[in-house]
């Protein structure tokens, strides 16, 4: 009789976040969310229990996840951690913004109404929602997955991420992922392992890192 594959909890965030500037205004990004959302399909699709924490983004729940709906950095953080707690992995897929207003104006910001040129916005820091979750160390009963989307010399970046995050593996990928289909992936595992996924589609791609969960080693080897 074949041994059955174990049955994971798996955690996915996915999209962009919105930092509110007044009621009609907010600060964000291009992420469209797709591979976050191929992450989760794919991980209920191998026969995990899969809990989705999606920005403001206009995609289908897919089939079998539990979703759940928020807008900025913080309340991504809420969710997160609140799920964490009972989950074995975490696919941190979500472009969560790092900066967000000082202060969020209770009516329409009017700087143009007094004929200013220019306006300036004040920002804080936003809390760092993966390193808040691992608290910057890896555990060995749990997978962490981290994003990475960086320009230039973007491996020596990712590398460094990986270490301060606490995660097992980084995915490393550029902006011309950013709203588009397919994909152009590397995979960096904390043992040193690097994985190159030539393009493809974000769902095919998908399927690539949730092997991540069960077999790592043998896509290192591929």
């Amino acid at each position: 009789m074949a041994r059955r594959r174990p049955r994971l909890r798996v955690l996915v965030s996915a999209g962009p976040t919105r930092e509110r500037v007044d009621p009609v205004r907010f600060l964000s990004n291009d992420s469209s969310g797709r591979m976050g959302f191929a992450l989760a399909e794919a991980a209920a699709r191998a026969g995990h229990d899969v809990v989705l924490v999606a920005g403001p983004v206009a995609l289908a729940t897919p089939k079998g996840v539990r979703r759940i709906d928020v807008e900025s950095a913080r309340e991504m953080l809420g969710a997160l951690r609140a799920e964490w707690r009972a989950a074995d992995a975490l696919f941190m897929a979500a472009a969560v913004a790092d900066w967000r207003p000082a202060r969020v104006l209770a009516g329409k910001w009017r700087a143009k109404d007094g004929g200013a040129r220019r306006a300036r916005i004040d920002l804080v820091r936003n809390p760092d929602v993966l390193a808040t979750l691992t608290r910057g160390r890896r555990d060995p009963r749990r997978t962490v997955v981290a994003f990475a989307l960086e320009t230039g010399d973007g491996e020596r970046r990712a590398r460094a991420k990986l270490r301060k995050k606490g995660a097992d593996w980084i995915v490393l990928n550029g902006p011309g992922a950013l709203n588009a289909d397919t994909t152009r992936l590397v995979v960096l595992g904390a043992s040193g392992v690097r994985i190159a996924i030539p393009e493809r589609s974000k769902r095919a791609a998908a399927r690539d890192l949730v092997a991540l969960l069960r077999h790592g080693d043998v896509l290192a080897a591929s």
